[in-house]
């Protein structure tokens, strides 16, 4: 057979010829110029980058008729024998065939002490030294540590980790690399130039990038495909004799990705399988892909590196980077990765792979946590408060809180920067449509108002009140229950009620989610209702002074009226607070300032009153006071003050989660004092913690 193969022909003769290992090279001549070389080398490194011929021309630099030198001449017998695997004195070793120490013992240390036949080193090149056992190491200890001066031992290996450590601190270790893809290729260009055939760039790098750093595996590869394709070779003849899966495939399954176009996946991964192509391989091609594409990402100018990109791809490989982040790339790694691990065992390797890309696809919709934390184009969770009925009957959810005040009856405009619910929205069922008095209820006496109050279905509403929607139960508390009207923290719908209702105080029933809410009197039954004198029917227990007053002549303490005395409230200065302290910080906005229940701007205070389930908010709102102030006194130009209120009462005492003043004892209904043993377990900053978190009522209080 006359014919040989490309790797045994263009062979490294010199260490010039060695590529990609110029560390190890470079150190080798300077110790054969300058005369200090060991007496053991290892050469370790992965396969077909050259541990093997280098430990040749190292032999035939040792033995050269004109050496020692770095330069073998190549032409005396000792270089030409030692090239050809002939030389007598040149010995080397499978260590695979060779492992037992009987071997080592006859082909190795019997034949030290014999001087060389013509030669003047005796070398001993040792391939694949780490097949040899453990006994085998230990017997040849001595020889390595101490051979004769004409005796010198080169030993190849794959995997350095498994030669003990006795060898290695005997002999000079020398690790080669990798070689790089262009320099794979320009290689192969050199020896298709030498050869007389035409292959193109595309198709010279997919033999590159196939040969995975291994110099010999491209030059087999390449005598591979000049066997099918003849003196002619482009990219598709190398994908078809190798097998490989071809860059504009790959590239088209990410940009459906990019597109979250789920339709292609599955034809493109149908015509993979078609091809014949191993699936874990398109899934490792993927994955170089992703990585290619997030170092252009990291790097534009990386673009320019072929062994990222040849001269067709990197246009579109730069496209493709920017329609991508960082986040969505690593994301995509992990999916591809671990769906060439989850194909191993799997009956169907195609449905992993369709699913992989479709979750890659689903993935790409997770937003950063900087940009929730931010409030970046993310609007705050609205409340129950922001949901009203159209006429149509559609859910609307908007954003920004109620406009009705909850403390003191009165009534706050909103503000410009929240969203108001139309004034065509239907009240909610069991509600009247709030209508005007047209007499003056200042002009009646006590007696005579109370009872017009009990015996009217309407009461008064202020014009802005009638132009909002109905105030759904419980909106604003974030709950689901309805907070009763108490004389020190009263709420006052938007819309009218009966009349029942509005002399009782409109007491809260029990739900299920978060039971009963209490109030400082006790509640009601529903059927009762005043007699005409004023008198309550029997078995109603009277309402409290603060409730009896809210049915008095006195317009000011109407629940649907707003106070006289209060001073006027400038909406326009307040729209520009917020929006400033929207603009500072919108994730504080969004999540505290906009859950506010009423923020009014009087003069120079602004306030703002949260519910008493809100007392988390609430003191998120207090640690930010100091900076509300200095924000809103910039906007304004004026000091402003700002103060915190919980449903019309101070923030000093929060009241306790689950109802506007907390559950009754049976001593307060009957007007007694209030159990010293609940009310120091109210003050419990554990139970307040409780509350806090699973809004709850304290029925009663047993001491264990």
């Amino acid at each position: 057979m006359t014919y040989q193969v490309l790797a045994r022909k263009y062979r490294p003769q010199t260490f010039e010829d060695v590529v990609g290992q110029r560390g190890v090279t470079q150190t080798l001549r300077n110790a054969l110029a300058r005369d200090r070389l060991a007496q053991a080398f290892v050469f370790a490194g992965p396969r077909g980058v050259g541990k093997t011929t280098t430990a040749r021309i190292l032999a035939r630099a040792l033995n050269c008729a004109e050496g020692p030198t770095a330069q073998p001449c190549g032409t005396c017998d000792a270089c030409r024998e030692i090239a050809e695997g002939r030389d007598i004195d040149v010995l080397e070793i499978d260590a695979a065939t060779h492992t037992q120490v009987e071997n080592v013992r006859e082909v190795i240390i019997a034949g030290l002490a014999v001087a060389p036949v013509r030669n003047r080193y005796k070398v001993y090149i040792i391939d694949e030294v780490h097949q040899l056992s453990g006994h085998s190491f230990n017997a040849l200890l001595k020889s390595i540590e101490e051979p004769p001066p004409h005796a010198v031992f080169m030993m190849a290996t794959t995997e350095l980790g498994r030669i003990p450590d006795t060898i290695l601190s005997r002999s000079q270790v020398y690790e080669f690399r990798t070689i790089g893809r262009q320099v794979i290729a320009d290689q192969l260009a050199k020896i298709a130039a030498t050869e007389s055939i035409a292959i193109d760039a595309d198709a010279l790098g997919v033999i590159a990038r196939a040969a995975d750093g291994s110099m010999r595996d491209a030059q087999s590869a390449f005598d591979q495909v000049i066997a099918f394709a003849g003196e002619a070779i482009t990219a598709d003849d190398v994908s078809a004799v190798l097998g490989l899966i071809g860059r504009e495939p790959v590239l088209d399954v990410i940009e459906a990705v990019a597109d979250e176009d789920p339709g292609p996946v599955f034809d493109l991964a149908g015509r993979f399988v078609e091809s014949g192509y191993d699936l874990r391989a398109v899934c490792r091609e993927l994955a170089r892909a992703v990585r290619d594409l997030m170092a252009v990402s990291i790097d534009p100018q990386r673009a320019q590196d072929p062994e990222i990109a040849a001269d067709g791809e990197r246009e579109r490989l730069a496209a493709l980077a920017g329609r991508f982040s960082r986040e969505d790339l690593l994301r995509g790694f992990d999916v591809v990765v671990r769906a060439e691990v989850d194909m191993r065992g799997a009956a169907q390797p195609r449905f992993h792979l369709e699913m992989a890309l479709l979750r890659w696809m689903h993935l790409r919709k997770l937003v950063p946590l900087s940009e929730l934390l931010t409030g970046a184009s993310r609007p705050a969770p609205a409340s129950a408060a922001n949901r009203s009925s159209t006429a149509t009957g559609t859910a609307e959810r908007r954003r920004g809180t109620s406009s009705v005040a909850r403390g003191h009856g009165r009534t706050a405009t909103a503000s410009p920067g929240r969203d108001r619910a139309p004034a065509t929205a239907s009240p909610p069922p069991n509600r009247m449509p709030p209508t005007t008095h047209a007499a003056p209820a200042a002009q009646a006496t006590p007696q005579a108002q109370a009872t017009s109050q009990a015996q009217a279905p309407t009461v008064a509403a202020t014009p802005t009140e009638s132009a909002r929607p109905p105030r759904a139960p419980g909106a604003g508390d974030g709950t689901g229950s309805l907070v009763a009207e108490a004389s020190d923290a009263p709420a006052a719908p938007a819309t009218a009620r009966p009349a029942a209702t509005a002399t009782a105080a409109f007491r809260a029933q029990p739900t299920a989610t978060t039971g009963a809410v209490a109030s400082d009197a006790p509640p009601v039954p529903p059927a009762a209702t005043p007699s005409p004198g004023g008198t309550p029917p029997a078995g109603v227990q009277p309402t409290s002074a603060a409730h009896a007053s809210s049915a008095s002549a006195d317009p000011a303490r109407e629940p649907d009226a707003p106070a006289r005395d209060a001073p006027p409230e400038d909406t326009d200065a307040k729209a520009a607070v917020l929006d400033a302290i929207k603009r500072a910080k919108s994730f504080f906005h969004g999540t505290v300032v906009a859950q506010a229940q009423r923020i009014a701007l009087r003069d120079d205070r602004l306030e703002f009153t949260f519910t008493a389930t809100q007392r988390s908010l609430l003191r998120q709102a207090e640690q930010r006071r100091g900076w509300m102030e200095s924000v809103a006194s910039e906007v304004v130009g004026r000091p402003i003050a700002v103060s915190v209120t919980t449903g019309g009462g101070a923030t000093d005492t929060p009241a306790p989660a689950g109802g506007a003043s907390g559950p009754a004892t049976a001593s307060d209904a009957n007007g007694g004092e209030v159990d010293p043993l609940r009310e120091r377990v109210m003050k419990d900053s554990v139970i307040k913690a409780m509350l806090d978190v699973l809004p709850a009522e304290i029925e009663s209080v047993e001491k264990i």
